[in-house]
Parts: C-alpha cells; structure tokens; sequence
C-alpha cells in the first residue's frame, strides 16, 4: 500500500447546508472544524458554491476540492460536500435521503415558508442522517419513525414540550398554592 493512499473512513459528510433561492444560508452543518473554521469562511463558499449550481442541472459539481452533490426544489437549494476523493454515490444516498425525508415531514411542501416554520424537525432530520460527518441512516422512512413525524400528526416541537413544562409547572403551582392555604386555614382554626 502506498504511503500517501487515504485510509477509508466512515467521516464521509463534511458539511450539509440548505439555502435559498438567493444563496442565503438557512440552515447548515459543518462536522470537519478545520474545513471552514470560521462563519464567514463558511458564508464564502457557501456563496461560491451557489454560484456555481443554481443555474445548472448538474447533481455534483467539485470546488475548492470537495465534491459537492445537490439537489434544487421551488425556491430551496440543498447541498452535501464531501472531500475530492469520496464516493459521490454515497453523498447522493444523503442528499436524497435529506430530501426524502423533508418531503414526508412537509407534507410534500417542499419550500422556503414552509421549511423554516419547521425547522426543529428538519434539524432533526439531518441529525438523524448524519452525526459527526457519519453517515447513520439513508432510508427516509426510518429517518421520519425516528424523528416521531406522522403523516396525520403535528410533529413534536421543542415548542409544544416547553408548553406541556409550563402547564405541568403551573399545576403544581396551583397545587402548592392550594395545600398551602388549605394549611393556613387548618391552623388559624
């Protein structure tokens, strides 16, 4: 084996990002630090990246060294980038995974309204697919079981938690303050 050959490894994903259909960033991960450690190196190629895609056909297209696959729906433009050297069918698996599972989760409303009025479900989404750059899960079927999305229910929002904690939290407040008058009552008697 040669000494400059790659050792596989399961970090396949180095970033996921959605934009729009004006190339803003409205949602993205990195998982390797030292790609574009910081935002505004992240921005850049984001930007260069759009440029580049939204006016093509293509699904994968290389910049900067890394192998970007794509996909483009109504006003959304989603991306995985993986190195130069990785299997674009595997970074495929991901992005239509990705996609799949929004489609499911937005009821087929694939676009920008509705995307960002849900966005705590489409961070799980990408969660469950990647975590750390690997990849663990490309059936979208199993990523919306896993993310407890139904067709028919809402899903359960980070939102619709800290509402139930706020009632639970307000009834056994109007508990305590009812046994707390109950004991005052009890010993002024």
């Amino acid at each position: 084996m040669e000494s400059g050959a790659l050792q596989p490894s399961l970090y396949t994903v180095k970033a996921i990002f959605i934009l729009d259909n004006d190339g803003n960033r409205l949602l993205s991960k990195y998982y390797d630090p030292e790609l574009y450690p910081s935002m505004k190196e992240q921005k850049n190629f984001e930007k260069n990246v759009f440029n580049k895609t939204h006016k093509t056909d293509n699904e994968i297209t290389f910049l900067e060294g890394m192998t970007i696959v794509y996909k483009s729906s109504i006003d959304l433009f989603f991306y995985v980038v993986g190195s130069a050297q990785e299997n674009e069918l595997m970074l495929m698996a991901v992005l239509n995974c990705l996609f799949e599972s929004l489609n499911q989760i937005l009821r087929k409303n694939v676009e920008r309204r509705s995307l960002l009025d849900n966005m705590d479900g489409v961070f799980l989404v990408v969660d469950e697919i990647v975590d750390g750059g690997v990849i663990l899960e490309s059936d979208p079927q199993q990523v919306v079981e896993k993310v407890n999305f139904k067709a028919d229910d809402n899903p359960l929002s980070e939102q619709s938690v800290a509402q139930h904690i706020t009632e639970k939290l307000a009834l056994t407040t109007n508990v305590l303050q009812s046994a707390k008058e109950q004991i005052k009552w009890s010993i002024l008697k």
